[in-house]
């Protein structure tokens, strides 16, 4: 979650400079970025449909599982627990 703070207040820092030297942000504009969130979530109703045609339960922890970690991508310091747990192991 810290990641996320930092990338936050840095683009802010870069916003207020752009601002202030009345330059346009390059970013692409809101639409684009919620074109690309229903991009990540329709690609998820593939294999949820493929799971209900197969007459499988969809559950939460199914959702969580497998849908979450691509629409979110990987968070900060997951890979490190699951490395950490594979040490253990081993």
């Amino acid at each position: 979650m810290k990641i996320y703070l930092i990338s936050l207040a840095v683009g802010l820092l870069v916003g207020v400079i752009y601002g202030l030297l009345e330059v346009r942000s390059p970013a692409p504009p809101v639409v684009a970025l919620v074109g690309l969130l229903g991009i990540l979530i329709g690609e998820q109703v593939v294999p949820l449909t493929k799971k209900w045609i197969a007459g499988e339960r969809i559950t939460a922890a199914w959702l969580h599982s497998e849908c979450k970690p691509h629409i979110f991508g990987e968070l900060p310091g997951r890979r490190i627990a699951s490395r950490s747990d594979e040490l253990t192991r081993n």
